[in-house]
C-alpha cells in the first residue's frame, strides 16, 4: 500500500480515526481524574565508603567493589529491612489493618510478611550514577505516611548495615578470646619448661656462666703451655744434671755449697802438691793433707748428687703440674660442653617460650581490635537529605497521560480504520482499479457540489497519448 492509498484511506474514514482519538483522550482524562491522587517521599542516603574504617583506621578494599553499590540496593530492598520498618511503625497493631489482611489472604501467613511486601511493592530505590547518593522513594496516597516510611526504611537500612558489619566482629572476638585463652596456656606451659630445666640444672643465667667458665678455659690453656715449656726446661736440665757432665750443669754449677766446696777442694788439693813436693807420702803432714782432700772430695760428690737429684725432681714436679693443668683443661672442656649443651637446650626453650608469647600477642592485639570493632555503632551511611511529605502530589500525571492516549488513539483510529476499510474494500483511486482490475483507466469522472451541474471527462494518460498519436 502506497502512501497515498493510505492518506485516502484515512480521509474516508476520518471519523472513525477522529471518534477513536477522542474516545480514548475522554476515557483516560476521566480515569486519571477518578484516579486518587498519589504522593511520593524521598530520602536521599549518602554511602560514604572512603574504604577507612573509622575506628580502626584500616583500609576495606571491599568496599570499593564494582557490586558494592548492588549489594547495598539489595539490603535496603531486603525482607529484614521491610520487617524493621513495620515493627517500628506498628503498622500490624492496627485493627484496620489486621482487617484487611484478614480479607485479602484469608488469614494465610502473617500479618508482618504481608505488609513487608506491600511496603516493598511501593518502594523505589535510585542510585545515582554518578555519585554515592541512593535515594529511597515510597509512594502512597497520604503526605505523612508516605515520608514516614520513606525514613523508615533509611534508619532501618543504617541499623541493619551496622548490625551486618557487627555480628562478623563478635564472633570473631569470642573466637579470638578463646584463642587467646589457649594461648596463654601455651605461653604458661613453655615457661614452666624453661624454669624446671633451669632449676634441675641450677641455672641463672647461662650467657654469664658460659663467659666465666671460658675465660677460666683461656686460663688454663695459657697454663697448660706454660706447665709444658717449664717441663721441658726441667727435663732438659734433669738430663745434663743426671749425666756425665753433671758438674758443668748450670743448676749444679750454681749451687753455693758446690761453689764452696769446689773452691775448698781446689785449695786443698794445691796444698796436697805443695807438701807432696816437700814431704813424702808417710809424713804426718802429707797424710793429713790428703785425708782433708779426700773428706772434701766426698763432700762435693755427695753434694752434687744432692743437688742432681734436686733437678730431677724438680722436673718430676714440672711433669706433675703439667699434667695436673692438663686434667684441669680437659675438665673445664668438658664443663665448658656440658654448658654449651645446656645453652642449646634453653635456647630451644627460650624459643618455644618466645614463639608462644609472640602468638599470644598477636592474638591478644586481634581481639582487642575486634573486640572494639564488634563494639562499634558507626556507619559509613549518611542521611543526605530526609522525607519530607510532599506537598503536591506525584500523580496520576494528567497532561502526560492525555499526550499518551491521544497517541495511542491515533493508533488504534489508524488500525480501526484500515480494519474498516480492509472490511468494506472501496475503490479510491486509478490506482486501484488499475491494481485490482488489470485494466487501463480511459478517465475519471469528478463529482463534487460545485460541479453538480455539468461533468468533465478527465484525459487519463493511456488517452493522452491515443491523442498524441
Amino acid at each position: 500500500m502506497r502512501f497515498s492509498q493510505l492518506l485516502l484511506i484515512l480521509r474516508a474514514r476520518r471519523w472513525i480515526l477522529i471518534g477513536t482519538v477522542l474516545f480514548t483522550v475522554l476515557v483516560t482524562l476521566g480515569v486519571s481524574l477518578l484516579l486518587p491522587k498519589t504522593y511520593k517521599a524521598t530520602s536521599s542516603l549518602l554511602l560514604n565508603y572512603k574504604g577507612v574504617d573509622p575506628v580502626t583506621g584500616l583500609s576495606m578494599p571491599g568496599q570499593l567493589l564494582p557490586g558494592y553499590m548492588a549489594t547495598q540496593i539489595d539490603i535496603i530492598t531486603s525482607k529484614n529491612v521491610a520487617l524493621r520498618v513495620v515493627d517500628k511503625l506498628g503498622l500490624a497493631n492496627s485493627e484496620a489493618v489486621q482487617a484487611q489482611f484478614q480479607e485479602a489472604t484469608q488469614g494465610r501467613g502473617t500479618l508482618r510478611d504481608w505488609l513487608a511486601d506491600l511496603l516493598l511493592n511501593k518502594l523505589e530505590i535510585v542510585p545515582s550514577r554518578e555519585s554515592s547518593v541512593v535515594d529511597v522513594s515510597f509512594k502512597g496516597s497520604d503526605p505523612q505516611f508516605v515520608a514516614a516510611i520513606a525514613n523508615a526504611f533509611a534508619d532501618e537500612y543504617q541499623k541493619v548495615s551496622i548490625q551486618l558489619k557487627v555480628e562478623p566482629l563478635k564472633k570473631a572476638s569470642a573466637y579470638f578470646n578463646e584463642q587467646t585463652k589457649l594461648l596463654r596456656d601455651n605461653v604458661e606451659l613453655a615457661q614452666s619448661r624453661l624454669s624446671k630445666y633451669q632449676q634441675e640444672n641450677g641455672i641463672v643465667s647461662v650467657d654469664n656462666r658460659l663467659d666465666v667458665e671460658s675465660n677460666r678455659l683461656n686460663d688454663l690453656s695459657a697454663q697448660l703451655v706454660a706447665a709444658q715449656g717449664m717441663a721441658m726446661e726441667a727435663r732438659s736440665r734433669q738430663g745434663m744434671a743426671q749425666g756425665g757432665m753433671s758438674a758443668e750443669s748450670p743448676d749444679v754449677a750454681s749451687n753455693p755449697l758446690i761453689q764452696n766446696l769446689k773452691i775448698g777442694l781446689g785449695s786443698a788439693e794445691s796444698k796436697l802438691a805443695e807438701i807432696d813436693q816437700r814431704l813424702g807420702r808417710n809424713h804426718p803432714q802429707y797424710q793429713s793433707a790428703k785425708a782433708e782432700v779426700d773428706r772434701l772430695r766426698a763432700d762435693f760428690n755427695a753434694q752434687l748428687k744432692i743437688a742432681s737429684s734436686s733437678v730431677g725432681n724438680n722436673a718430676q714436679i714440672m711433669s706433675q703440674r703439667e699434667g695436673a693443668v692438663r686434667a684441669a683443661l680437659q675438665a673445664q672442656k668438658d664443663k665448658v660442653l656440658l654448658l654449651n649443651r645446656t645453652r642449646d637446650e634453653m635456647n630451644v626453650l627460650n624459643k618455644d617460650v618466645e614463639s608462644a608469647q609472640r602468638a599470644f600477642d598477636a592474638a591478644s592485639q586481634r581481639f582487642a581490635q575486634t573486640n572494639i570493632e564488634g563494639q562499634s555503632e558507626q556507619s559509613d551511611i549518611s542521611i543526605l537529605n530526609p522525607a519530607v511529605p510532599p506537598i503536591s502530589p506525584a500523580g496520576p500525571k494528567v497532561f502526560l497521560n492525555t499526550v499518551v492516549s491521544a497517541f495511542l488513539g491515533f493508533m488504534l483510529g489508524l488500525a480501526f480504520s484500515l480494519l474498516a476499510e480492509m472490511l468494506n474494500r472501496r475503490v479510491r483511486s486509478e490506482a486501484d482499479l488499475v491494481a485490482e482490475l488489470q485494466v487501463p483507466v480511459l478517465g475519471v469522472l469528478e463529482w463534487g457540489t460545485a460541479k453538480s451541474k455539468r461533468s468533465s471527462l478527465k484525459k487519463s494518460p493511456l488517452i493522452r497519448r491515443l491523442s498524441a498519436n
